[in-house]
């Protein structure tokens, strides 16, 4: 219930302040499970993408906004996963947790690189995206985010008022991957080619390393 009033609310209010653009929305598909994957390089992100698509959609996030009350309260009432980038089994229980919503049907909204960019850049993605898109079948949505760093970069309290486009490619079937012998190489190569697809939407200079623990929304 809180998901959708804050949908309904904030929605018109983040396209009027910051001329929001959605590209590729028929991409999305309008029923069954998918998983979209984007860039993420701003906290608001986790704004702008829901924002663009029709349906609920469940975001992974990292569990330091679980411990302060402030954000607590939001985060649990709209229905997120927390996820420790720690790993482990704190790590797998949000995997877990990520498989239901699957399993249910609906939209997961993940970040591949596993925490926000500091430097821009799109950094080598997890393979946890891929692992979940192997195990359920769901197909992934590649996002790319354009804008948002510069109307909220790391570091800043209130954002400034701007333009931000949110862009979705086609789905990428997990089916030929997982019929590979070889699991730990087919979850690399699938992740691989989700972050060439979100680097063609976003155009970021990519970079093949991990980004850094500075900050930023989880996964796995």
């Amino acid at each position: 219930m809180l998901y959708w009033f804050f949908k309904v609310v904030l929605t018109p209010f983040i396209f009027a302040a910051w001329r929001l653009t959605v590209r590729g929305g028929r991409h999305v598909p309008v029923r069954g499970a998918a998983i979209v994957a984007s860039n993420h390089v701003s906290f608001l992100d986790s704004f702008f993408v829901p924002v663009s698509v029709l349906r609920r959609m469940t975001f992974v996030a990292k569990a330091e906004y679980f411990d302060r009350w402030r954000t607590r309260w939001f985060f649990q009432g709209i229905g997120q996963i927390p996820m420790s980038r720690d790993g482990g089994s704190a790590s797998e229980g949000a995997l877990l947790a990520a498989r239901s919503v699957i399993a249910g049907g609906k939209i997961l909204g993940i970040y591949p690189e596993g925490t926000r960019s500091v430097d821009g850049r799109l950094h080598r993605g997890k393979t946890g995206v891929a692992r979940l898109a192997i195990s359920t079948g769901a197909p992934i949505v590649p996002c790319g985010v354009v804008g948002s760093r510069e109307v909220m970069p790391k570091g800043k309290r209130l954002p400034r008022l701007g333009k931000v486009s949110v862009s979705f490619g086609e789905p990428i079937d997990p089916a030929p991957y997982a019929a590979m012998a070889d699991r730990q190489l087919a979850t690399r190569l699938l992740t691989d080619e989700v972050m060439r697809r979100i680097r063609d939407l976003s155009g970021q200079e990519y970079v093949d390393e991990y980004a850094g623990r500075q900050g930023g929304s989880a996964a796995a």
